[in-house]
């Protein structure tokens, strides 16, 4: 039996640039983006003002086109779009919820929530009326549905923008800083509308300061000064700043191990951080009569090798590739490690956590092994 294929990416971004030029000169917001986001992916888009956030979410609904590089929406080569068509292909099939609404005034809500629909020819002219009031009533506005936007809240309007985003069925919902005028209350209500919307097999990409929202989602994307931070640093990392997360991610070097391979030997030197973007990997202490007890599995977003960097000396373990699939690992080199401590105090301080915690459990497993002090082998 031929194993399931892969499902191709909702969004591909491929080596996108993007250039600005003005009187002053030229400046890249986007530097070579790499970037998949998979159907019924929930994912927060996260960076400082001016690291190139809504320039992405303009590449990705084809709002602006890339100074090079390809941008894929469902398969779709969107540059090659002429204007008008690709106008029509957004209306089809991307959502976009926009921070401030942009509820057209003079329109009920009933009616700004069948705009779209009315723009791509979605639906028959009867039905749209009847779409429109089952959507407004998802995000609890069905009784609000005639009033104009200026009659209702702030977190009501915002709900109705996001019936409007719905309106066409479309497969790609973006958002703009959804929450970013709302109270905790009324953002819950969103992103649980989101993560209903994911669960149904749409593609969400939120962009957002707030780290109790990037909690909700699936994956963080990072960007940092036009380029996309590595997300197993990220992960692995939360603490760092973006700026001293992209560093680190510009100093990584990828290796790969077949299942069941050595990476480390117990009492071996160690010579990089390790972090594991793919699979997973056993940590091995050798008994006193050479047989093996395995204490931990690492998976992706943890790392091995910080507690012989940080105190010295070989490797307290062995680390193998885990039997159920191949490992991918990314590795800091010991200066580039130290760079990264420096940078930040509280990485600094939650890793020396996290290796005095790991030492506790070997030692803990030292003494339940068998064969210790003239016990069993």
């Amino acid at each position: 039996m031929m194993p399931a294929a892969s499902p191709a990416p909702m969004i591909e971004l491929r080596q996108v640039v993007k250039t600005f030029s003005n009187a002053a000169g030229s400046f890249e917001a986007l530097r070579g983006v790499d970037l998949q986001l998979m159907p019924g992916e929930f994912v927060s888009i996260v960076g400082r003002s001016g690291s190139g956030k809504s320039t992405l979410l303009n590449m990705i609904t084809g709002i602006d086109f890339p100074t090079s590089g390809r941008v894929l929406v469902g398969g779709v080569d969107i540059l090659h779009l002429s204007e008008s068509r690709r106008a029509q292909w957004r209306g089809s099939n991307v959502g976009i919820v926009f921070q401030f609404f942009q509820l057209l005034p003079t329109l009920t809500l009933l009616e700004n929530v069948m705009l779209p629909m009315d723009y791509v020819g979605a639906y028959g002219f009867d039905e749209r009326p009847g779409r429109a009031l089952a959507l407004l009533e998802r995000v609890g506005l069905a009784a609000q549905a005639h009033k104009l936007p200026a009659a209702v809240s702030i977190g009501q309007q915002q709900s109705a923008a996001i019936a409007r985003a719905l309106a066409t069925d479309p497969p790609l919902i973006v958002a703009d800083e959804p929450t970013g005028n709302l109270d905790s209350r009324a953002a819950a209500v969103i992103i649980e509308l989101f993560e209903g919307l994911a669960a149904q097999g749409k593609t969400i990409a939120m962009v957002t300061h707030d780290p109790t929202l990037t909690e909700r989602t699936n994956r963080t994307v990072v960007i940092s000064d036009g380029m996309l931070v590595n997300e197993t640093v990220a992960r692995a990392f939360p603490l760092l700043g973006h700026p001293h997360m992209l560093q680190a991610t510009r100093l990584l070097e990828r290796r790969t191990f077949q299942p069941g391979a050595t990476i480390l030997r117990q009492g071996e030197a160690v010579g990089s951080l390790f972090l594991i973007e793919r699979g997973c990997v056993e940590v091995v202490l050798l008994g006193r009569r050479r047989s093996d007890v395995t204490v931990a599995r690492l998976c992706p977003g943890d790392y091995f090798g910080e507690i012989e960097l940080l105190r010295g000396g070989r490797s307290i373990a062995s680390i193998r590739a885990a039997p159920d699939g191949p490992v991918d690992l990314l590795s800091l080199s010991p200066e580039a490690f130290r760079q990264l401590l420096e940078s930040s105090p509280l990485t600094a301080d939650s890793l020396a956590e996290t290796v005095a915690a790991r030492l506790r459990e070997n030692r803990a497993h030292d003494r339940r092994r068998p064969g210790r002090d003239g016990g069993r082998a």
